[in-house]
């Protein structure tokens, strides 16, 4: 059968299907005469991945509704079932602000109690790190979360946790996914009402003392909380959640240990699904800073935290060598947050002999020459918190090492063991906290930034891509991937490529992925990689030269050059 007849056919069963209701067939019945957008939400299935799912909110197969959501959960219940080591299995459920987000969770939780799992459900939008928290708080099988991170407002997702609290890594999924599929029709979906579920005692709603003990958790990793005693009153904070879970959680931790020049941007501080003050809810771009930089001028704030509608993503903005707003990397953040934790620790005697850092293989190499210097190993993960979270299982099965901080270039940071997936609470706090340590001696972070640049070298990176969207740009993706994989370059802006890590062969006991990696000659590194949960191709660039004026014109040299080839 063509494309095009299995994309009406597939139009059509969900217009004939008794198991949907009728808002949702009127709304495909709207697009009756619009081929084209009949065929984007009908030419796949929206992809269950290692992660879980995310897509644009809209009836369809390529779509997030109650529908592709009900058949993810009756999935995962029937995964879940298939381990008889627990009589009674339970799921954590939390949720973001984005639109459909809390009428999701219920779904959800009304499936799982249709398959006599019980769902822990909080009450309101909480961070995904609190959620991670949960599910080892609570002891449940697993969890789930309802978001799509950073995403566009026509976004939503779901993503998938198992019982330790860190995201499924591929093994896991690939069961779930096996379930997933074998599963035909709507009709397969149980589920019970609201009333039956909690009347069953299969819906609970979470207490407030997992916040009360998350915020606990978070505070409990202060290196130095008497610095925080002695500053608190001295650092002037803005903060802004872009709209998301984040706002009560983060000040509430700053709060705890003793910050109390917090002020938030007030445009952004309650629960937007539309993040209509911001083009893209994304701390990782300087444009969402807009107005928390025009707040910080007016009240002379020393520092700025952003975090996304997760609440999982954090980043920072600090004052430069004259005074300017300075808008931190993510690699800049975690090499900064990994400086301040590891020597607080040394200071105090408390670095463990078998401590470690992991970070992800797009993630800069100063947070490990920082690591280095504090006599403590930096292990690599694939992209992905997922990855560092197992690493964390692991070791503390083992006690082969001692996890002490965690983080990817993307703005996701962890330091102590409470959770398994990146924390913008923790780092919200622990960055503050840097800063006031270091306004206590007389410094900025930008000045200590610039002590780890002389005392290791000027390392930059820098992330381009490129969007392609729908079935077209998939194939796109992968024709660019090939292409560079079977007609690798020998040389780059002059300089010879000396190794090609292919991931998708396995190297160094990672799990395979389709991800390239090529190493130049004076150390200098850039990496291609498919998105794993938007139509994104991402190439990643790092150097590190003698100052910050030629490693600049290196990585720009070598961006030009690269890029030029994947537009071709």
């Amino acid at each position: 059968m063509e494309t095009n007849d299995l994309v009406q056919t597939k139009y059509q069963q969900w217009l004939q299907d008794p198991n949907i209701d009728a808002e949702t067939k009127q709304e495909l019945h709207a697009i009756a005469n619009q081929p084209l957008e009949i065929e984007d939400r009908f030419y796949k299935d929206v992809e269950f991945g290692t992660g879980g799912m995310r897509g644009v909110i809209g009836a369809g197969t390529n779509r997030m509704n109650a529908y592709t959501i009900g058949i993810a959960t009756q999935g995962l219940a029937q995964y879940l079932q298939e381990d008889s080591s627990r009589k009674q299995h339970s799921v954590a459920i939390a949720y973001d602000s984005r639109n459909q987000s809390p009428e999701f969770a219920l779904e959800i939780a009304l499936v799982l109690a249709g398959n006599g799992v019980v769902a822990h459900v909080f009450k309101a939008l909480r961070p995904t790190p609190e959620l991670s928290f949960a599910v080892r708080s609570l002891h449940a099988s697993a969890g789930i979360v309802v978001t799509a991170s950073h995403n566009p407002p026509e976004y939503n997702g779901y993503k998938v946790y198992g019982n330790d609290g860190g995201q499924l890594v591929p093994d896991q999924a690939e069961k779930l996914i096996g379930q997933i599929a074998g599963l035909q029709s709507f009709a397969e979906i149980r589920k019970l009402s609201q009333a039956e579920a909690e009347a069953n005692g299969l819906l609970n709603w979470i207490e407030e003392k997992v916040d009360a003990d998350f915020i606990d958790a978070v505070t409990a990793i202060s290196p130095n909380p008497q610095i925080v005693k002695q500053m608190g009153e001295q650092l002037q904070i803005v903060y802004t959640p872009l709209h998301g879970a984040g706002n009560l959680s983060v000040r509430s931790a700053l709060k705890q240990l003793g910050f109390n020049k917090v002020t938030v941007v007030p445009e952004q501080e309650k629960p937007d699904p539309l993040f209509s003050s911001v083009k893209s809810p994304n701390p990782e771009e300087k444009e969402a800073f807009t107005l928390a930089i025009k707040l910080a001028r007016q009240i002379d704030a020393d520092i700025i935290i952003g975090t996304d509608p997760d609440c999982d993503r954090m980043g920072a903005v600090v004052k430069d060598a004259h005074g300017e707003y300075f808008v931190l990397s993510g690699n800049q953040s975690g090499a900064l947050m990994a400086h301040y934790l590891l020597g607080s620790l040394k200071d105090q005697a408390k670095l463990p002999a078998n401590g470690v850092v992991i970070k992800t293989i797009v993630t800069s190499e100063m947070g490990a020459a920082v690591a280095k210097s504090f006599g403590i190993p930096t292990l690599n993960t694939l992209t992905g918190f997922k990855y560092i979270g197992e690493k964390m299982t692991q070791f503390d099965a083992s006690g082969e090492y001692q996890f002490i901080f965690g983080y990817e270039e993307s703005y996701g940071y962890l330091a102590g063991n409470y959770a398994r997936d990146k924390d913008a609470v923790v780092a919200s706090m622990l960055i503050c906290e840097a800063a006031a340590y270091y306004k206590s001696i007389g410094k900025s972070l930008y000045d200590v930034l610039q002590e780890l640049y002389l005392a290791h070298g000027h390392f930059q990176e820098k992330l381009e891509s490129r969007t392609l969207k729908g079935k077209d740009g998939l194939e796109k993706i992968g024709q660019i991937m090939d292409e560079w994989r079977n007609h690798p370059p020998e040389l780059v802006n002059g300089i010879k490529v000396t190794t090609i890590l292919d991931y998708s062969k396995g190297i160094d006991d990672l799990p395979t992925e389709n991800v390239l990696k090529y190493v130049l000659a004076d150390h200098s590194w850039f990496c291609l990689r498919p998105s794993g949960t938007e139509p994104k191709i991402k190439v990643y660039f790092a150097v590190c030269g003698t100052t910050g004026e030629e490693s600049a014109n290196q990585i720009q040299a070598i961006v030009n050059e690269v890029m030029a080839r994947v537009d071709q």
